[in-house]
């Protein structure tokens, strides 16, 4: 973009100045793919940069209520404790019972091989591609593993008229369908507002707030259920039948102020989506599923000036599904005190995103590691099986 269009002049251009702001859509695509096995996969990105250490706290270490301030809830502060060291967030609640049915688990301390600048676009697109960087890469790492399959056939479109995730763009055929969205902006558009405001903190966070706000409001109007319930039941019913693979994004994660009321709005729409999943699916169905929701990366273990948290580096990955193995907080924890942490800043990366997804996938298809560590995700070294299925 020329630098002679400023960051004012591009909403004066695209009409979304001020209140407006909060037109701009959530793009939750989803894709489908079926395969030659009877096991299901579904991959939620969580887009924004979701503070895992929020989301489970782990409240044991001597640093977390130091560097956290009013968001270190911990059992006391009604966070539900898990094991003794850590406790999930209360908005996660309605999940407690999947926890203690060993169909929900947490791997903390993960992150893509993305570091330093903490751009959303940059750390999305390294986690949708599941490479080191972007040079000559087209396609993602989930449309890779399909082109390893043979015998994959795409499925059916359904109301098709939204950009593909890059997490499944490439050669392997797959089917694209997306709910029911009154538009005021392409997809196109609000990516480019995405990029034109990223380095204008006061601009980037008012988005982030306004895109959250604007899909509350709009399921409000419209009273109906939130687009994300739409898509877990439509996904769910697909799963039941032929499909073996869904993917699809949940936005609201950016919180750079305001946190504990947009985690809430946040956490609530996910456990709401994985609670519907479980719910819709038939059969049998559920208990051969895997649900893997992972986020291009964490956020600051310092709580800021505004009641948030700024772009960080380490995170959190959310398994999911009768497949897992549930009721554990897996991951080598790094620890937050003096010295633990990555540039002083941010939780420590102790685990590869791609080779907890890798270990998933190994499981559930069997795919012969080789392929998973030379072609889906090209150089990665997944190391021991991390036992993440049953």
């Amino acid at each position: 973009m020329s630098s002679s269009l400023s960051r004012r002049d591009f909403l004066a251009r695209t009409g979304v100045i001020g209140c407006s702001l909060a037109a701009s859509p959530l793009l939750t695509p989803v894709s489908f793919a079926a395969a030659p096995w009877d096991t299901r996969l579904v991959v939620i990105i969580l887009r924004g940069g979701m503070d895992g250490l929020d989301v489970v706290q782990p409240y044991g270490d001597p640093a977390f209520n130091t560097l956290r301030g009013t968001l270190a809830l911990g059992p006391e502060g009604g966070a539900y404790d898990l094991d003794g060291y850590f406790a999930m967030h209360p908005s996660l609640g309605p999940l407690i019972p999947m926890w203690e049915a060993g169909q929900l688990s947490f791997v903390h301390a993960v992150s893509t091989p993305y570091r330093d600048k903490r751009s959303h676009f940059d750390g999305q697109d390294l986690l949708e591609a599941g490479t080191t960087t972007m040079a000559g890469v087209r396609d993602g790492w989930l449309n890779r593993m399909l082109q390893a399959v043979p015998g994959v056939t795409s499925q059916t479109a359904y109301a098709v008229g939204r950009s593909d995730m890059l997490l499944l763009q490439g050669p392997a055929e797959v089917a694209n369908w997306s709910p029911d969205a009154d538009l005021s902006l392409s997809p196109q558009a609000a990516r480019l507002l995405e990029i034109v405001t990223e380095s204008d903190p006061a601009l980037h966070a008012a988005l982030a707030e306004a895109q959250i706000l604007s899909e509350v409001t709009d399921d409000i109007k419209k009273r109906r259920k939130g687009s994300h319930v739409q898509i877990a039941e439509f996904a769910a019913a697909r799963l039941s039948e032929e499909a073996r693979i869904a993917a699809f994004s949940l936005n609201g994660w950016d919180t750079h102020g305001g946190q504990p009321r947009f985690m809430d709005t946040a956490l609530t729409r996910l456990a709401e989506t994985l609670l519907t999943l479980r719910g819709k699916m038939r059969g049998n169905t559920w208990r051969k599923t895997a649900v893997v929701a992972m986020t291009e990366f964490g956020r600051t273990a310092r709580q800021n000036g505004t009641l948030g948290t700024d772009h960080g580096t380490g995170g959190l990955m959310i398994l999911a599904g009768g497949a897992i193995k549930g009721g554990r907080v897996f991951g080598q924890w790094p620890g937050l005190g003096d010295g633990d942490l990555y540039q002083d800043r941010d939780l420590m990366p102790t685990g590869d995103v791609r080779a907890h997804a890798a270990w998933v996938m190994q499981s559930l298809t069997g795919l012969d590691r080789n392929v998973l560590e030379s072609a889906v995700f090209p150089g990665l070294d997944m190391g021991n099986d991390l036992g993440l299925i049953l």
